[in-house]
């Protein structure tokens, strides 16, 4: 059993960008008091995010549904994310938190039904449920070894180092990803 080089690519973006942004993890609470936020303010942020990303989900994954140009709307949508997490670097209030928020959801639902898309079309059928499966384990354990590597440089650095550090990994994972320009279709 083989992986496809754009199915590797795919991986191996994803799992740099689960890295970035897995880096935040529990410290979302923290960083929310620390910018004078209470239980709602967190709540309501997260909430924004999902509610945004669910939405924009829908709507992109039916623009781009049987469209050639998936590849560069993925890059767009990492591409924009990174934009956004340098972003927290600004983030001085709730209601500032709320519009990073926002546009994380944004990026993440341009990118993510691209990726599934991509990710799905350059599975070979024997593949079909261990690919799967290496896909959500590996975001799983890089966002759990992410959580722990966010956490150390927040504690012994600073929430600013640990945004920057989770921008140039979320542009690593862009630049990672924009190699699937240049591969050849192979379906």
């Amino acid at each position: 059993m083989k992986l496809t080089k754009t199915a590797k690519i795919l991986l191996l973006g994803a799992n740099i960008w689960y890295f970035g942004e897995g880096m935040m993890g529990p410290l979302f609470a923290v960083f929310a008091e620390k910018i004078g936020g209470d239980i709602l303010d967190i709540t309501w942020a997260w909430a924004t995010y999902l509610v945004i990303t669910g939405l924009l989900y829908i709507v992109v994954g039916k623009l781009i549904n049987n469209k050639s140009y998936k590849e560069k709307v993925m890059v767009a949508g990492y591409s924009l994310n990174a934009l956004f997490t340098f972003g927290y670097l600004f983030v001085d209030s709730p209601v500032e938190l709320f519009g990073v928020q926002a546009g994380l959801g944004i990026a993440e639902a341009i990118g993510t039904p691209a990726w599934d898309a991509l990710y799905t079309k350059n599975l070979k059928e024997d593949m079909d449920a261990y690919a799967w499966g290496l896909s959500t384990g590996q975001s799983q354990i890089v966002t759990g070894i992410a959580f722990g590597v966010g956490g150390l440089i927040t504690h012994f650095i600073s929430f600013e180092a640990l945004f920057i550090t989770m921008g140039v990994i979320q542009v690593a994972a862009a630049l990672v990803s924009f190699q699937l320009l240049f591969v050849k279709k192979h379906k």
